[in-house]
C-alpha cells in the first residue's frame, strides 16, 4: 500500500539506483554481487518474480560492460536454481523491456525479469479484473528465498 499511496523517497531519482542504498530486507534485495544485484519485483506476475539489476545506471544492454553482463547472467542462473528449489516451477519467462515504447517501467535503467511459471498459472482475475492473485506476500517470498541465495552462494564459494 505504501507504494500505491506514493512512497515519497522513491519518486526522487532512479528506483534501481536508490534501492541498493537501503537495508536488504527493507527493499527485498536477495543477493548483492560486485556489479549487479537480485531484487524481488514489487508487482509480481507470479510468486518468486524477481529481477537482476546492474548497479550501473544504463538504459540499454549495449552499454553494459562485459564483466557486468557476465555477472548479470551468473546471477540469473543462480536465481533460477534458487527458484527451482523454493517453488519447483515447470518453466520460466525471462526478459527485458528496453525503452519506454517496449514497455519498460523504468526506461533509464535496464533490469532482467525472472518469472517462474507453472502449467495453468494464469487465472480469471487477469482477464476480468486486470488483476493477478498472488498467494504469498512479498515479505514471505523474501524470507523463503534469501536463505537459499545465501546458502547457494556460499556453496559456490562466493
Amino acid at each position: 500500500m505504501a507504494y500505491l499511496q506514493g512512497d515519497e523517497h522513491l519518486s526522487e531519482g532512479c528506483i534501481f539506483c536508490i534501492k541498493p542504498q537501503s537495508e536488504d530486507a527493507e527493499v527485498h534485495v536477495l543477493r548483492r554481487g560486485r556489479l549487479c544485484y537480485v531484487i524481488l519485483n514489487r508487482f509480481p506476475y507470479n510468486n518468486g518474480h524477481l529481477m537482476v539489476v546492474p548497479y550501473a545506471h544504463v538504459a540499454t544492454l549495449e552499454e553494459l560492460d562485459a564483466d557486468a553482463l557476465a555477472e548479470l547472467m551468473a546471477l540469473t542462473q543462480l536465481s533460477m536454481q534458487v527458484l527451482r528449489e523454493a517453488y519447483d516451477p515447470q518453466g520460466f519467462n525471462m526478459g527485458m523491456n528496453i525503452g519506454e515504447v517496449a514497455g519498460a517501467g523504468v526506461a533509464g535503467h535496464i533490469h532482467l525479469h525472472v518469472v517462474p511459471r507453472w502449467g495453468g498459472d494464469t487465472n480469471y482475475m487477469t482477464t476480468t479484473g486486470q488483476t493477478r492473485v498472488i498467494p504469498e506476500w512479498i515479505d514471505q517470498t523474501y524470507k523463503r528465498l534469501r536463505p537459499l541465495f545465501d546458502r547457494m552462494s556460499a556453496e559456490a564459494g562466493e
